[in-house]
């Protein structure tokens, strides 16, 4: 279980903008603290499709954080968190009935492990993007997740350092929303 962070503290938006059109490079702003992130390497889209690279452009929900206890401490936030283990999975197959959902492994479908040799999934917030209502090819996998080092761009999702990470999530809770769009807005 995660460490709790007093309610008063918690912010309401996190906002994701990029530094330049079809930018991989943006700011995260939460509260009056600014951030570099990541973002996917087709920039951002108003239509995600599955395999595109592009970041969608939105308002989503912070459903829960995925954090690997075996390589930090836990995550003080007051969002609900899960612990990631070998067998965690995550279906990307659009034709398969667990797509864009979390699976376990092995897994006959196409699928991204959660149990990553990278440090990318330490820390992972699923947003809420393409999860209710589901819609096939409409993209899967689509978290807020860490940097990876000489990785300068992500595959549609929005990564900071493990360092902000902790800072923003500190920040969070179950109503915390995480806006995406360019600089003029969305």
């Amino acid at each position: 279980m995660a460490t709790q962070v007093p309610v008063s503290r918690i912010i309401s938006h996190i906002h994701v903008r990029v530094i330049r059109a079809s930018a991989t490079r943006g700011r995260l702003h939460v509260g009056h603290c600014v951030f570099p992130c990541l973002l996917g390497r087709s920039g951002l889209t108003h239509r995600k499709r599955e395999g595109d690279g592009a970041t969608p452009v939105g308002v989503w929900n912070l459903l829960r954080v995925l954090e690997r206890r075996d390589r930090a401490r836990p995550i003080a936030t007051g969002l609900q968190c899960d612990v990631i283990r070998p067998s965690d999975g995550w279906c990307d197959a659009p034709q398969d009935r667990n797509y864009n959902r979390a699976v376990t492994l092995p897994y006959p479908a196409s699928h991204e492990s959660m149990w990553r040799a990278d440090s990318a999934y330490d820390a992972a917030v699923i947003l809420d993007c393409n999860i209710q209502p589901r819609k096939r090819f409409g993209g899967s996998a689509i978290f807020f997740h860490l940097t990876r080092p000489g990785v300068f761009h992500t595959e549609g999702c929005v990564a900071v350092s493990a360092k902000h990470m902790r800072q923003i999530l500190a920040l969070c809770g179950p109503r915390t929303r995480m806006t995406i769009g360019s600089s003029a807005g969305l």
